[in-house]
């Protein structure tokens, strides 16, 4: 299969299927930086089809933009993973080495309010005062690579310890102890046992423990300090403050990592866009947005029904599961213009990258943040960075509903 981005032939149907088989959700990537071939029979059945989940069970994909926007609004449609309809974590956690998300972010609005942090910490004004700090850490992390020297693993030594850092940042966590931050938060996402990440979050929330009674007598800026604040006036536990760290984690880490290493591979791929990039051609923001609506990651937003949906022409049932495949969701041709097409002049703000309605990513504004710092730095710093290996030796992270990155990403300068 052809890994261009603007050819519509990328797309390339599976074989013919039974009457009665439908399309497996969630599948790889066979080129990182285009959904699944295997998801093209779902074109036909926009904006509402069905496919198999991994555990045998058929459930709804929304592949049409504006019912996807209609739907995740929907407070019908649930994201609670305690739901015996919900697609169980454990169906992926052990292929990807993720053990499963803090409830803290994954209730419904009438039952989350105390646990999620308040929207406006996350506002562009804040995340604005954060950007010199991720400045910092990108220098840093590129410093690192230019001293090792070439080749490097873009993934381990700049994608995820850069969201890592980003989200220490945010927390509050001194500098000093981002080294200690960043390796716990490695070995609690992506660590090779169950009981090597328990460990890991056990760490973490004795450290962040002791980082509270620190910040008690000597209060910073961060979101840490801000929760602790609102702690003072009766509206978050010590529990919920120590256990944060690693919800955010679970929630942010490894998703922005996913898209920073994606979009690096893009971007190398396709030299004319990247040659406009280098320019000063085009602003970071519209590069950012673009990237995101085309990457798409992740690579579907869960839901499950707690009453009956009728919609579209259909029923959604109770108890039912709902899959928003946004890789199809955000190049729907009835929105954007060529979908297929890098387009940095397309029109920002249309894309469903981050959800919609009220499960809407908090953290959207860092990760924008995060994505625009980590490219521009990347290619101001390496101007002759290119891929160490052929493109097709690139290998992308295993079959995943709520994530797509690659496993590595070996460049060189």
């Amino acid at each position: 299969m052809k890994c261009i981005m603007d050819d519509l032939t990328v797309y390339t149907p599976s074989p013919p299927a039974g009457q009665n088989a439908l399309v497996v959700f969630p599948q790889a990537r066979e080129c990182p930086e285009l959904p699944p071939s295997g998801y093209a029979p779902l074109r036909g059945s926009a904006p509402l089809g069905r496919v198999m989940l991994r555990d045998g069970r058929s459930a709804w994909a929304v592949t049409g933009h504006a019912l996807a926007r209609e739907l995740l609004s929907d407070p019908r449609l649930s994201r609670d993973r305690s739901h015996p309809g919900f697609l169980a974590p454990e169906e992926w956690s052990a292929e990807v080495g993720t053990h499963g998300a803090s409830p803290a972010l994954v209730a419904d609005p009438g039952d989350e309010a105390p646990h999620r942090p308040p929207l406006p910490y996350l506002t562009p004004r804040r995340t604005a005062a954060l950007r010199p700090h991720l400045q910092r850490i990108a220098d840093r992390l590129l410093t690192g690579m230019e001293r090792q020297g070439p080749p490097a693993d873009l993934v381990s030594a700049f994608a995820l310890p850069m969201s890592a850092l980003a989200i220490g940042t945010l927390l509050g966590v001194p500098y000093e102890d981002h080294d200690f931050f960043e390796g716990c938060s490695g070995r609690l996402l992506r660590g090779r046992t169950v009981r090597e990440a328990a460990t890991a979050r056990a760490e973490l929330e004795r450290y962040t423990g002791q980082l509270l009674d620190r910040k008690r007598h000597e209060p910073g800026d961060g979101l840490l300090d801000d929760l602790m604040r609102q702690d003072g006036q009766g509206s978050l536990d010590r529990a919920r403050l120590v256990t944060l760290p690693g919800t955010l984690l679970a929630r942010g880490h490894e998703t922005t990592a996913d898209l920073v290493a994606l979009a690096a591979f893009t971007l190398l791929r396709h030299p004319e866009h990247l040659a406009v990039l280098r320019a000063g051609k085009t602003p970071m923001t519209a590069v950012a947005e673009e990237l995101l609506r085309c990457l798409a990651t992740p690579n579907g937003i869960l839901r499950v029904a707690v009453e009956d949906v009728e919609i579209a022409g259909r029923t959604i049932r109770s108890g039912e599961c709902v899959v928003f495949v946004t890789a199809l969701i955000n190049r729907d041709a009835t929105v954007f213009a060529e979908p297929e097409t890098l387009d940095w002049d397309r029109p920002a703000g249309h894309h469903l990258a981050f959800g919609s309605g009220v499960h809407e990513c908090l953290g959207r504004n860092l990760v924008r943040a995060q994505l625009e710092i980590a490219l521009g730095s990347l290619f101001t710093r390496f101007p002759g960075l290119r891929l160490a290996v052929p493109a097709e030796e690139i290998r992308s992270k295993p079959a995943n509903p709520t994530s797509d990155g690659l496993l590595e990403l070996p460049v060189a300068w």
